[in-house]
Parts: structure tokens; sequence; C-alpha cells
């Protein structure tokens, strides 16, 4: 089992080389200065200590956390890990910077129980804008309109102080006059609030403007108020990044790592205090986002900024209403965790003209300081089952190793020899992540179950793909087990527990579905596949959060379209594992899954195979980390069908023939991504050829 120093060297080794396949020569510069830094001789003597330590300081080069002071950046970086590259960016992005900081304030409370709850920034003359889930610490809806919160010796009040910094003990402070609006859940974690425009001889700030077009890039920083917080997971690296110094005014470049229709990625570092945090464009000095989310090592979110100037526009004419408001758009996460994001690049640009419909997941609010009293969330419908949910209890019985002998897993020559055959699928973008063990002296990769295989992977500790044998017409119904070990490799790499049980924790999703193993001449080979379904092994961490009988019945419907003499299929399930999968409960979540099914068509006579998604993302809700819940929206993809390739794309595993006799594989190639059809709500809709 990996001690804590060779899990957090795991982590910090894997976002580091997202950060250089993102910028390869500000990750160059980031090996170069911690091999040249003096502080790694000073390693423990624990053996991954040196190298946590090298990857700790390319993290602190690459996404440094950097001192404001008078309101202007000071370039100086933490243990010598100083940055030309970031010099240079920040050095001509100076103008547009001094102007930007002098517009971000720390929202400070009187009469409530926190001294302060997040960040906000001047958006005009007169508005500070900041999230839904900071101005919910002292602001309500009333009737119309909005107040202040009742407090503990009567209205409550607030201010931004637009110092607040390092070394510097002045203040100048603008009071809050009245909250205008809270963005109703699920819509964006967006409020605005009118600020006085003079305090004494002081006047406020120019307002950072708003970008209307935003696309992915390199050259970012946020610039907020970063809090000190006692759930992170590495506490010693939050630690070495801010210095130990927090709640003052830090400035945090990084990059725009993805743009969605209703979200920005970003990677900049980030703690909770950042809540409401400017995600500002170095090249422009415009406002590209709201940051208001993120986890550790994860992935750091925000509101665009179009969405931000179209509410804004909206509540400065009046026009915006509380079911204008209530109009859904995905969030995910929102906590006062420290925030380290990564997030695949995509080169998304989006335009003010570009229409946008909101369609986010629920935002809950765990405000700062006083984890105990979380705001009231909204409450979940009755779950159902997504894939299957297997809600047998984590008890099986647990064998050894000798007893799988017999086993002879996934079938090549299933469906037929010849042009009929379909090998096992191989691994080939993260062939080093394959996990190998031991069977009678020779090393194996190939986890063999009655009528199924699985391939596991070693980072991530669930399978890459499990493979199935079906026969329709030998299929037997046999009883639930509870959920069991595989004795053939170590329990360290498997998941049983930690991230399973009931809300907010999730189900144990199989991968090949419970019932799909059961077949066989004998009652008892069909009993034996049922319950080897019950390996942890065959499981993916899965919300019963959305409806999805089309991705249940797709084996069933395909085997109604097989050569009817034989009813066989042999199929093909597996999760997306993404650089953006959030982490819970110490397991990274995966967002997405795939399936491939392939048979002999029962009219061509010919072999077919049908590639399908289905996303878990959209139901992505915010607690202290990432939950996710039973969040519905018309627009939600249950199930779609796409392209192999575009599968063999994304996952990096090859189905070797499967391609070629997909019926998306030909003229609809490169549509929507890849091949990408319209989400499926009928099986009707599939085509088989």
């Amino acid at each position: 089992m990996m001690n804590s120093s060779q899990s957090k060297l795991e982590r910090l080794r894997s976002y580091n080389a997202f950060i250089r396949g993102l910028d390869p020569k500000l990750g160059q510069e980031g090996v170069d200065v911690a091999r040249s830094t003096p502080t790694l001789e000073a390693a423990s003597a624990d053996a991954a200590a040196p190298d946590v330590a090298l990857e700790s300081i390319i993290l602190r080069t690459t996404r440094p956390v950097l001192e404001i002071r008078d309101s202007e950046t000071i370039l100086k970086f933490a243990d010598q890990a100083d940055s030309a590259i970031w010099t240079d960016r920040l050095t001509k992005a100076k103008p547009f910077l001094d102007k930007a900081i002098r517009a971000v304030g720390r929202i400070n409370l009187q009469g409530a129980r926190l001294d302060w709850v997040g960040t906000g920034w001047l958006v005009a003359p007169n508005i500070m804008v900041t999230n839904r889930h900071v101005a919910r610490e002292f602001a309500v809806r009333k009737g119309g309109g909005y107040t202040f919160q009742v407090g503990l010796d009567g209205p409550m009040s607030a201010n931004a102080d637009f110092l607040q910094e390092i070394k510097g003990s002045g203040t100048l402070i603008f009071k809050l006059i009245r909250p205008l609006h809270i963005e109703d859940e699920p819509g964006p974690d967006v409020s605005f609030f009118e600020i006085e425009v003079s305090s004494g001889d002081n006047r406020l700030a120019e307002p950072i403007a708003l970008a209307t077009e935003i696309g992915v890039t390199q050259n970012v920083a946020t610039i907020g108020y970063p809090a000190f917080d006692s759930r992170i997971p590495e506490p010693s690296l939050m630690e070495d990044i801010f210095g130990r110094t927090y709640n003052k005014k830090r400035l945090a470049p990084g990059g725009i790592t993805e743009v969605k229709s209703t979200l920005l990625l970003h990677n900049c570092t980030t703690l909770g205090g950042n809540s409401g945090s400017a995600v500002v464009d170095l090249d422009s000095g415009k406002a590209l986002g709201l940051h208001f989310s993120g986890s550790f090592l994860a992935t750091n979110y925000a509101v665009p900024a179009d969405i931000v100037k179209r509410l804004l526009d909206q509540v400065r004419s009046g026009r915006v209403t509380r079911s204008e408001a209530r109009k859904p758009t995905p969030a995910p996460a929102v906590g006062p965790a420290a925030r380290v994001a990564s997030a695949p690049a995509a080169a998304v640009t989006r335009s003010a003209g570009g229409a946008t419909s909101f369609t986010i997941p629920l935002t809950v609010t765990v405000s700062l300081g006083d984890p105990a009293a979380p705001a009231a969330r909204r409450p979940r419908p009755a779950p159902l089952p997504l894939i299957d949910a297997g809600g047998g209890m984590a008890g099986g019985e647990e064998a050894v190793a000798e007893s799988y002998r017999d086993r002879e897993g996934y079938q090549p020559e299933f469906l037929g020899d010849g042009k009929m055959k379909i090998d096992l699928p191989s691994v080939d973008r993260a062939e080093d992540d394959v996990l190998d063990f031991e069977i009678d002296g020779k090393s194996e990769t190939e986890l063999k179950y009655e009528h199924y295989s699985v391939v596991m992977s070693r980072s991530r500790r669930m399978c890459f793909f499990s493979a199935v044998n079906i026969d329709g017409n030998l299929s037997k119904k046999s009883p639930r087990v509870g959920w069991k070990w595989d004795p053939r490799i170590p329990k360290a790499q498997q998941i049983k527990d930690e991230c399973y049980g009931s809300p907010p924790k999730f189900s144990r999703g199989h991968m090949t579905r419970r019932e799909d193993p059961g077949w066989g001449e004998r009652k008892e080979t069909a009993k034996r596949g049922n319950e080897d379904s019950m390996h942890v092994t065959n499981a993916t961490p899965q919300m019963q959060a959305f409806n999805a009988p089309i991705w249940l019945a797709l084996e069933d419907y395909a085997l109604g379209h097989a050569r009817e003499d034989k009813m066989q299929i042999s199929v093909f399930t597996g999760p997306y594992f993404d650089h953006q999968d959030p982490e819970m409960y110490g397991v990274r979540i995966p967002l997405a899954f795939w399936k491939i099914i392939a048979f002999i068509h029962d009219e061509t006579g010919k072999l077919c195979a049908t590639g399908y998604e289905m996303n878990q993302e959209t139901t992505l809700q915010p607690e202290e980390e990432f939950v996710f819940g039973a969040f519905t929206s018309p627009q939600l993809k249950i199930a779609t069908q796409v392209s192999i390739r575009s599968i063999e794309a994304r996952s990096g595993i090859s189905f070797g023939r499967l391609a070629s006799v997909d019926p998306l594989g030909g003229s609809e190639e490169g549509l929507g991504g890849g091949g990408s059809r319209a989400p499926l709500e009928a099986l009707e809709q599939i085509r088989f050829v």
C-alpha cells in the first residue's frame, strides 16, 4: 500500500505533467528550477521525499501564489523557485494588473458569526460582483427584492476592504449599501451588491471590464483572498505554496483549460476565500470569469464573464425576475477547500452574440470558518439506477486466488472465428498504468471471470474496461450476492468501501451488468457468472442520479437484433479517465462512461459494432468538495450513440477491427466531435446498419 508521501508524489507528478503538456516551456523551467534548488538536499530519509520536494517546487514555479503590496504584484517566488517566464508575462501585464488589483476587495461582515466571507470585485462604477454562496452568508430574498440578514445584535452589515495586504496594516473600506440580486439555484453562482462610490476622501477604483470573447489561454491570473482550510488532503503542500500567510490579497497566475457553454475551467492556485475572485486575462486586463469553486489537484471553476455581463445588464435595467433567475445552469463544487485545478485543454471560443442556455447543477453553500453550519440544500428526489446501481452490501465471501484457475474469461471467438473474432481491447495511451499480477509464475494483466474479463488501472484502482460475452438463449436469473475483493491482486489496488455508501457517497456501478455473465448450460455456471460480476474490480463510483433506462436496456435491445438462432453479443464497457475528474473520499470519480456492443446482425449476417456514451457530469453537485446528486434537466443527456473511433480517441483504448464495422464510422465520423449523435430518447433511434 502506498504511504502518504508516495500518494502525494503520485498526485503531484500527474498534475505537473499535465501543466507541462499545456505550457511546455513553463513546465521545463519548473523542472530546471527544482533540480537546481538546494532545499532538495535537505529532504528526509523517506525514499519518496526528495521526489516530493522536487515536484512541489515545480508546482510552486509553474502555478505560484504571489504577494500583492501597495496594490502591485510582488514578483518574488517561494524557495528561490523564481520563474523568468511568469516574471516576464506579469511584467508585461503590469498596467492591466495594477488596475484590476485595485478593483478587488475582501468582503467583511459586521454582526455575523464570520468576520469575512470571500472576495468581490467591481463590475460597474457602483456595483460589486461575488458568488451566490458568499452572498447568502449575510443577505436574503425579501418580497420582490433582497435585504441583509438579522445577525447577533440586529441586521448584519457588510463592507469591502480593497487592501488587506501582506505586511500592510492599512485598510480601504467601502460599505455595501444593499444587495441588488442573488441568482437563484440552480443558476450560475453570481450575486451583485450596490457599493458606495466614495468613502471619506477615497473613491472607488475603476471597474474591471468583462470579456465577451473567451478562449483557452495559458496567460491568466486570479486575484482574491485565499484562506487557510484544514480539510486540504496535503496541508504541508498548501503551507509551502501560501507561506503560512492567509486572508490577504494574493495573485495566482495560471491558465484557462477549457471553455464550456456555461462554465469556465482554470488552474490558478486558489483556496476557499478565493470564492468570488476575478479571473483576469493578462493580455487584455479584462475579466474572463468569476471564480466560485474547485478541488485540490483536480479542477477549478468560474462563471464565464459573458454570463456575468448578461445578468449585470438585466440587473441594471431592472429586467431580472425571479423566474428569470431560475433558468438552470451547470455548476460543480462550492466551498472553502483549497483549489489547484487541472483540466484538458479544449480550443473553444465563446462570443457575445452566441446563445447560452443555463444548465448547471445545484450549488450548495459551505461557509468559510464554520463547517458545522452548512446552508440548506435542495431536497433530492428518490434515486433511479444508473447503469447498474449495484445495491448489494460490500460483504461478499472472499475466495483464494487458486479458485479462479478455471475461469476462462472473455472469449475472442465467441461470435465466430476468422472475420468474426474480436480480440480483447488493448490499452494504448496509458499502457504503463495497466496493473499486472502473477499467476502460476507468469505475469498477467487480464483478470478472468466466468464469461467476462477485466483490465485494471494501477493509478485509478478501477478497471480500464470490462469485456463480457452474453448468450441470451442461456441466460438464467440468480440471487444477488455481496461485493467482494479479487484475491489475485492487492487489496490496495481495489476500491471497496472508501467512496461507497449512503448519499452523499456513491453507489457501486457495475461495468459488466450483473445479469450479463449469468448464463450457461448448467445452473451452477450461470450462478457463478452472476456472482463473479460482484467483484469490486467490476465497479466504479456512480450516482443513482437520473433515469437511465436506455443505457440499462442496450444489451437487451442488441440481443433482439443479433442472429436469431444464437442471440449472442459481446459487450465492452468502461469509464473515461480524465485529468479533470474530481476527487472525493480519496477517489477520483469518473465523469463519463462508454460502451461498445458487437454482434452478428440478424438481417445482414455481418459483424456489427455500435458505441455509446453516458455522462454523470451534469449531476455534479457541490458540497464540501464534489458530490454527484440527483439533478435533472430537459437537456440532460441520458445516453448517446457515438462512433467507436471517438471512444478510442477519448479513452486511449484500441478496439481493433470494431471501428471498421461501426455504422457511424463512415460519413458521420467528423460530426459533433467525432461522430457524436443526438441523445437517445428511444431505442429505435440506434443505428445498427
